[in-house]
């Protein structure tokens, strides 16, 4: 069995630059996202990995697919 874990550090970097790209603070992203601003912000620090439904939510208020994070997160994983 393997070892490998997804990092936290790099779904928060990837999801705070989304969310940077389209030019969202935290507060705006979280009201649109339904999450609270703490819980967005523990996220994007790599202190919580977020749900799959959080994941969803974050995704929708982007206006992306979680399969274009979940890309950008498998790109960062692989350097």
């Amino acid at each position: 069995m393997s070892d490998m874990q997804l990092d936290s550090i790099k779904v928060g970097r990837v999801i705070a630059s989304f969310r940077a790209r389209k030019g969202l603070t935290q507060d705006v992203l979280s009201g649109l996202s339904d999450i609270g601003r703490s819980h967005l912000s523990a996220i994007e620090n790599g202190e919580r990995k977020p749900t799959l439904e959080t994941l969803f939510r974050i995704s929708r208020a982007l206006d992306i697919s979680m399969s274009d994070i979940v890309t950008e997160i498998e790109k960062d994983t692989e350097h």
